[in-house]
């Protein structure tokens, strides 16, 4: 077994009255793809069953492992190639395995392949399988098991010739009939900071549902809209989109929102900048404390780049105002902002045909929002400072300077849970492999625990995190890793 060394000194250790957490690497097993990436995606946790469910895009099948003593092992593997084009998501609700699978055409109406364990085979069998939106790209069980919603991404072909409409289906699980949340109630005028600027899409064709978090009481849901960097809010029993919130941009100018903007600039350099950065959530998980609801989401950041229509430039390749930007060619310089990937979807504020604003793909953090989508936190900078700290303190290579003009460490997944009186939030990165630990029992002022350098540890790129509480004192925290093709199970305890 190998243990974490955690703490990084300074602010990152839990609050006086709490104990220190431990963490070790129990196992992991390894997807055997031919050395390809992407072997090991999203799981899912059948607590009654002690079994592990991990989706494999790449081979288009679904692997079940077992936990025997703390062991991954492997149990059986499914076939989905008869049910589509690949796995994008899982999920387990009373002993029934669902898996999101886009169709072959990733623009034709996707499916939910149902899972059932059969004593008499002791293997899981088809059970059932749903018709949903275009590429169903997540899907997740409501706390008390009685709907499974899917976020229909809908995302265009290569040539942007065809752009489904996004949607949630609500899927009753006492008779597995569907409805769809759709957007049709919305008009984008009515709409403030969303982005809606796919070419010839209408507002129903460009949003574009990511990920869905639920509330504990199961009657209602939020769903991250990346693209378009806005939150939706769906009433689950009635199936109706209820509201569309624009989550607004990150002042870089600001000294708590400093960033490494350049991969040429000779090393780490944080600091501020004259651009807007597009929070962009992926992964998104909520908590209540007290009678609130909120939020927590990975802001990484996706930039719409097909053959068809990109929207991605350098910002050395635009033509900056200058009267808003006078030192424009010093600013487009490589080591400055010149790398910095941007868009052109937007920033000609008076249509003029030069830019007037910058913007930035991600947060480079995680953010708390309340259940109306309202700003209530961000970790700001504190990633990336965390960060270079940590390499130069350890002598590790957590950080890699070549993504600095794109997203930075990119955090992509998050998962809550709770432990003892604290509530955690573990937010993975991909570009920087680690997790990053933080207490949230005050929204307004979390506190960073520890940042676990799992790169160290052989898992390389991880995809997605799952928390599961065992006991009083212990946890369970899976992670999939789509570089190294790695599932590891990690125990927590005070």
């Amino acid at each position: 077994m190998n243990r974490l060394s955690l703490l990084l000194g300074l602010t990152l250790v839990l609050p006086v009255s709490a104990h220190a957490l431990n963490v070790t690497k129990l196992s992991t097993y390894t997807e055997e793809c031919g050395g390809e990436e992407s072997c090991a995606e999203i799981v899912a946790y059948d607590n009654s069953a002690s079994r592990v469910f991990v989706t494999n895009a790449a081979e288009n099948e679904l692997r079940i492992l077992d936990v025997i003593n703390g062991q991954l092992l492997e149990k059986q593997v499914i076939d989905l190639s008869v049910f589509g084009g690949g796995p994008n998501s899982v999920d387990v609700s009373n002993g029934m395995v669902a898996v999101a699978v886009e169709a072959q055409t990733k623009t034709d109406n996707g499916s939910v392949v149902l899972f059932e364990y059969d004593l008499n085979t002791e293997s899981y069998i088809e059970k059932n399988v749903i018709t949903v939106g275009a590429l169903p790209d997540m899907l997740t069980f409501t706390k008390d098991g009685q709907y499974l919603l899917v976020a229909n991404e809908g995302e265009p072909n290569d040539d942007y010739t065809i752009d489904p409409e996004g949607s949630v289906s609500v899927i009753k699980t006492s008779d597995w009939s569907v409805r769809q949340a759709d957007f049709n109630a919305f008009k984008l005028a009515d709409l403030e900071d969303v982005r809606v600027f796919g070419p010839d899409a209408s507002l129903q064709q460009d949003l574009e549902p990511e990920y869905i978090t639920t509330s504990a009481d199961s009657t209602t849901a939020w769903v991250s809209l990346q693209e378009n960097n806005a939150l939706a809010k769906v009433d689950i029993a009635s199936a109706t989109v209820t509201d569309i919130t624009g989550l607004g941009y990150k002042l870089h100018h600001q000294k708590k929102n400093a960033f490494d903007a350049s991969n040429e600039d000779g090393g780490i350099h944080i600091q501020s900048w004259p651009t807007y950065g597009m929070y962009m959530p992926d992964a998104i998980a909520s908590y209540q404390r007290g009678n609130s609801t909120f939020i927590v989401s990975a802001n990484e950041g996706d930039a719409r780049d097909y053959d068809g229509y990109s929207e991605e430039a350098r910002v050395k390749d635009l033509q900056l105002d200058p009267d808003v930007f006078p030192y424009f060619e010093e600013l487009q310089e490589d080591e400055n902002l010149g790398r910095l990937k941007t868009t052109i979807s937007q920033g000609d504020i008076d249509g003029d045909g030069d830019f007037d604003q910058i913007y930035s793909y991600g947060g480079r953090s995680f953010s708390i929002w309340n259940a109306n989508g309202k700003l209530v936190y961000d970790s700001g900078s504190d990633f990336e400072r965390a960060l270079a700290n940590y390499a130069t303190e350890q002598g590790l290579d957590v950080w890699e300077d070549g993504r600095s003009d794109d997203k930075g460490p990119e955090p992509e997944s998050v998962t809550v849970g709770e432990m003892g009186d604290n509530i955690l939030a573990f937010i993975g990165l991909e570009r920087t492999s680690g997790i990053f630990v933080y207490q949230l029992n005050k929204p307004h002022k979390p506190q960073a625990v520890a940042f676990l350098d799992i790169e160290n540890l052989g898992d390389v790129g991880p995809e997605g995190l799952l928390y599961i509480e065992q006991d009083a004192t212990s946890r369970l925290l899976l992670v999939t890793n789509e570089i190294s093709n790695t599932i590891s199970l990690y125990e927590i305890t005070q």
